[in-house]
């Protein structure tokens, strides 16, 4: 573990109290876990303090949990997860807040870092959560007339709706699914030394 790190956490846990929930270090980076309803104090807290001045959001991601640990997890299903990065200080802080419900809701981080515009466009078209105050929230990699959000761990492979395009309309239309179900199981063929013992028994079956 990072000597760097270790007393970034302790500098978290000192100037950001009451207002994280946790702090570790793992993969050689910060975490930090917040609850939404301080999200955007802890934001501005790691923006602006000379400390963490964290003045780019790189990355930002959604996470369904729903069936992490083989449906064992029993905390909050959603996640957002906002990666940060100091050109300053030379370091990568990990920020994650939990939310649920239907939809999931958590505030925007537009005004904060305004790079967050699309990745949180991409998080509600794939994960369906809404980011409150986001100036233009709609889909960016699925079609207007996209059913769900693919990224959700309950969405059927097949999708929803199909489009198509018709010659009669002259446009593009939607339609129920078409593709029926199914579950495709390759034949596996062992044949190596573990099975060698089994394969000589069979062929002198055969022989005899």
């Amino acid at each position: 573990m990072s000597d760097y790190y270790t007393t970034l956490a302790a500098e978290a846990r000192d100037q950001l109290a009451g207002l994280i929930e946790s702090v570790d270090v793992s993969f050689n980076e910060l975490n930090i876990v917040v609850s939404k309803d301080k999200l955007l104090d802890t934001c501005l807290a790691l923006r602006d303090q000379k400390a963490f001045a964290c003045e780019q959001l790189i990355d930002l991601t959604g996470v369904d949990y729903s069936e992490f640990g083989e449906g064992k997890w029993q905390g909050l299903r959603f996640a957002v997860v906002y990666h940060l990065l100091s050109i300053r200080n030379n370091h990568r802080i990990r920020l994650t807040v939990f939310v649920d419900g239907e939809p999931p809701l958590v505030d925007s981080v537009v005004d904060i870092w305004s790079s967050a515009n699309w990745y949180e466009r991409e998080a509600f078209d794939l994960f369906g959560i809404i980011f409150e105050g986001h100036p233009d929230l709609r889909r960016i990699l699925t079609d207007y007339g996209f059913v769900g959000h693919p990224f959700r761990k309950d969405f059927p492979l097949t999708g929803n709706v199909e489009m198509r395009y018709d010659p009669e309309k002259q446009r593009v239309v939607y339609q129920p699914v078409s593709i029926e179900p199914r579950i495709s199981q390759p034949r596996v063929i062992r044949d190596d030394n573990r099975y060698l013992g089994t394969m000589q028994q069979e062929e002198e079956q055969d022989d005899a």
